[in-house]
């Protein structure tokens, strides 16, 4: 009863506040994504991020944070055409949505007040 009752009162909060915030890496996605406009699938998606921001990405990392911003509201997929090259599979384009938008703002928005300041010690840092 008394568990009840802190989920109640700490757990949709929670939940509201992790939706409202990016990671880092959900971040870069929908940043290659704003760069890449119309060729956004998941090939060009990594290869904007490793050339960018000089990070790898796995496959696996790069698709499950996909549907994860599809399922925040933060991204919508369509299928393209069947292509031979693929062997007749179809590309997964994205695109950030407006409501994909309004996330990232906020939270790059975060980071920069975080950030307000700090220029000479991050200057400093190695």
């Amino acid at each position: 009863m008394l568990f009840d009752h802190i989920v109640n009162l700490f757990g949709p909060r929670d939940m509201d506040e992790k939706q409202q915030f990016l990671g880092e890496f959900e971040q870069m996605v929908m940043l290659a994504i704003l760069q890449l406009d119309e060729a956004a699938y998941t090939v060009p998606i990594r290869n904007e991020i490793a050339a960018r921001a000089g990070r790898s990405v796995s496959r696996g990392a790069l698709y499950t944070t996909l549907e994860r911003l599809e399922q925040k509201g933060g991204l919508a997929s369509e299928l393209g055409d069947p292509t031979p090259i693929r062997g007749g599979r179809p590309k997964r384009f994205w695109r950030v949505t407006r409501e994909g938008l309004g996330l990232l703002r906020r939270s790059r928005g975060a980071m920069k007040e975080l950030s307000r300041g700090l220029d000479a010690v991050l200057e400093e840092a190695p």
